[in-house]
């Protein structure tokens, strides 16, 4: 294989797919511009497809560079594990039985607080439901978050503004809420075991600096969005659900996320779960299927595509001066996958103990600034986008309404 070519080839890809979804948003609009093609523009307006459709443009050109066995065999060289376990984890903890669990406890923690009732819940669903990621991991609390918080913040009614703000600091809470374990997080799990990171030192030393930046953010994102929460409407209580129902799926959900290393367990499980909900079909509301499906095809195709940039980002990691790969780690979290971008950190021999910390660091405090940031992302995306104009999340807008609570996780992650 020609490499130099190849890397050029992806290199160009990768940026190509970064602008698309800066543009995802336009393109939307323009879909309703220019009915004859809406079906076509409607597609390519869809930011989970991005990275997916570009990632089948490389393998399609590896193919006439490389011939069609080295493409085949670089696609399947590739590990999908991670979009395999967002699929499953999306479909079952936004079933309906956890999710109407979910709702009663916080319900219930709601009702404590000296706060009216959804002024409190959206502050616990910013603020609680993100560190609640570091034991159900990223993934499930995006989920869980978003639902939550969707009939509640993210309404056609809520200013945009303050609906982007509420986005970039629940994305910017995921991403610094699973580090209070040290398997909740992708980036945190690329490092954790090649350097020796348990979960107290987790905690010790990351998770009580991000559990204080997200409240933080959690507070000021509530009190912007004060007025339009005292003006939403009280949302009808859960349906009862029997409790043998709701303990079978709390346990497969736990089972899941156990075995979120093992594709071939956790799969089994979730076929397991299929045939329980359609056992049990008068309890579950609409499985989240479609949109999970959207989800586990952008993060393959970022697998596809991230796996042939090492050849620079790495040599850029590798040269920064240990403050300096503070922000360059969250400066190129922004474009690339912040697992990915641990994951070479970890190639780097001889990495000092700081280093090692203010790789992660960054990598953590920018995985609200774009979509491709951080693994949950996407989710939180294809879950919550019909609240926005024209049900599209713009690029540019999410930057800048996470730009404030990044700025709140990076001086915690580097001051405290």
């Amino acid at each position: 294989m020609n490499h130099s070519a190849v890397d050029t080839i992806a290199a160009a890809l990768f940026a190509v797919a970064l602008l698309h979804t800066f543009a995802a948003s336009r393109i939307e609009r323009l879909a309703h511009r220019v009915p004859r093609h809406a079906g076509l523009l409607h597609l390519l307006g869809e930011v989970e497809v991005v990275f997916g459709f570009w990632a089948i443009v490389l393998v399609l050109l590896l193919a006439f560079v490389a011939g069609p066995a080295q493409a085949i065999a670089y696609a399947e060289s590739r590990n999908y594990t991670e979009p395999l376990f967002v699929f499953v984890v999306m479909v079952v903890a936004g079933s309906g039985p956890v999710l109407a669990t979910v709702r009663r406890v916080v319900d219930a923690l709601a009702a404590r607080l000296p706060l009216p009732r959804a002024v409190a819940i959206a502050w616990l669903g910013l603020g609680a439901v993100p560190l609640l990621g570091s034991l159900i991991t990223e993934p499930a609390a995006m989920t869980i978050a978003a639902l939550t918080l969707a009939p509640l913040v993210f309404r056609p009614e809520v200013p945009e503004r303050a609906k982007y703000f509420a986005l970039g600091a629940l994305f910017v809470n995921v991403s610094i809420g699973g580090t209070l374990s040290s398997y909740a997080a992708p980036p945190v799990l690329m490092v954790a075991s090649v350097w020796d990171w348990d979960s107290a030192f987790m905690l010790r030393t990351f998770g009580w600096k991000a559990a204080l930046a997200v409240l933080v953010n959690a507070s000021v994102a509530t009190w912007m969005l004060r007025d339009s929460l005292r003006a939403a409407g009280s949302t009808p209580p859960p349906p009862a659900t029997p409790p043998l129902v709701v303990g079978v799926h709390l346990a497969l959900l736990a089972a899941i996320v156990l075995l979120a290393h093992h594709p071939v367990a956790f799969l089994a499980l979730f076929l397991l779960f299929l045939g329980f909900t359609q056992a049990y079909e008068r309890h579950q509301s609409p499985l989240l299927i479609r949109e999970a499906l959207l989800v586990a095809f952008f993060l393959a195709g970022l697998v596809v595509l991230g796996g042939l940039q090492g050849w620079w980002l790495q040599p850029i990691v590798e040269s920064l001066a240990p403050t300096a790969l503070f922000f360059g780690a969250l400066a190129l979290t922004a474009v690339t996958d912040n697992a990915a971008l641990t994951y070479l950190g970890s190639l780097i021999p001889g990495i000092s103990e700081q280093a090692k910390y203010l790789l992660v660091a960054g990598a953590v405090a920018g995985g609200g600034l774009t979509v491709i940031a951080n693994a949950p992302n996407p989710a939180g995306v294809a879950l919550l986008r019909r609240g926005f104009a024209d049900e599209s999340i713009g690029a540019g807008a999410l930057l800048l309404g996470a730009l404030g609570p990044t700025a709140v996780a990076a001086a915690a992650l580097l001051l405290l």
